[in-house]
């Protein structure tokens, strides 16, 4: 009886270092993710600023445009904000998205990365026509009001017990939808139309950031190679940013000011 009982407490021991290692593990690969994602909007938010800073100017001799807000713009600006290049500017992180996504299992952790900053780098390039439509001081708020948002909901996302699986996929339902009126509202013009994108859309990327938290916590599996983890790590780091990034815009629709 005595050698059973000790075999017990054994095995418990064993059990409760095992399960230590694991929460040890998932908390790294966790860090990881965040850690990326947030590096990846700190690329956005500084390309942004840069391309901005270069696009417009306040000396009216090296102004080529100016636009109705009255903001001036150089020839860099003319090019990007209304010229046929911006159409590339605006495409050019679609197909950067679409590249990550489908060939991140063929690429080392190294590529990987860089192929994310990339991505993250032309994002803020087509995202820097936003400081020529809203003011600097509401776009600051809107990243402060997400920032909040989406810890509160990622947190949520990581240590709910509930399976979020049935609500997500009605939100990538959600989604689709979102791109259809997205793309009928380019005809219409309808302010209606774009105030209930809007508003679905903040609901949508709110609900897909919980959901997303708890399917990338539940990809992680102690056993990876470290190629795998990485790879894991890169895309949750991806779908997290791609969440934020949605909520904000659709936040700044909402909160901004406009110049």
């Amino acid at each position: 009886m005595a050698d059973l009982r000790n075999y017990q407490a054994r095995a418990a021991a064993a059990g409760s270092r095992a399960d230590a290692a694991i929460d040890e593990g998932l908390r790294a690969y966790m860090l990881k993710v965040y850690n990326l994602m947030a590096l990846g909007l700190a690329i956005t938010g500084f390309a942004a600023l840069g391309t901005v800073m270069l696009a417009t100017t306040n000396d009216p001799a090296a102004a080529v445009a100016t636009l109705g807000n009255g903001k001036m713009l150089t020839s860099l600006g003319a090019a990007l904000y209304g010229s046929p290049l911006r159409w590339v500017v605006m495409l050019a992180p679609l197909g950067a998205v679409f590249f990550l996504s489908f060939r991140i299992h063929t690429l080392s952790v190294s590529a990987a990365q860089t192929a994310f900053w990339v991505y993250a780098g032309l994002v803020g390039l087509s995202l820097s026509s936003i400081f020529l439509v809203y003011t600097a001081q509401s776009i600051t708020q809107t990243f402060f009001v997400t920032a909040a948002a989406f810890g509160a909901l990622s947190l949520y996302g990581y240590t709910t017990r509930r399976d979020l699986s049935a609500m997500g996929s009605f939100l990538i339902m959600g989604v689709f939808g979102l791109i259809i009126a997205m793309l009928v509202n380019l005809f219409l013009q309808s302010s209606a139309l774009e105030f209930a994108i809007s508003a679905i859309g903040v609901l949508v990327f709110a609900g897909l950031t919980a959901y997303d938290t708890q399917q990338i916590k539940e990809m992680y599996w102690e056993g990876d190679e470290t190629l795998v983890a990485g790879r894991k790590a890169i895309m949750g780091a991806l779908r997290l940013y791609l969440d934020f990034l949605n909520l904000f815009m659709f936040l700044l629709q909402f909160l901004g000011n406009r110049e």
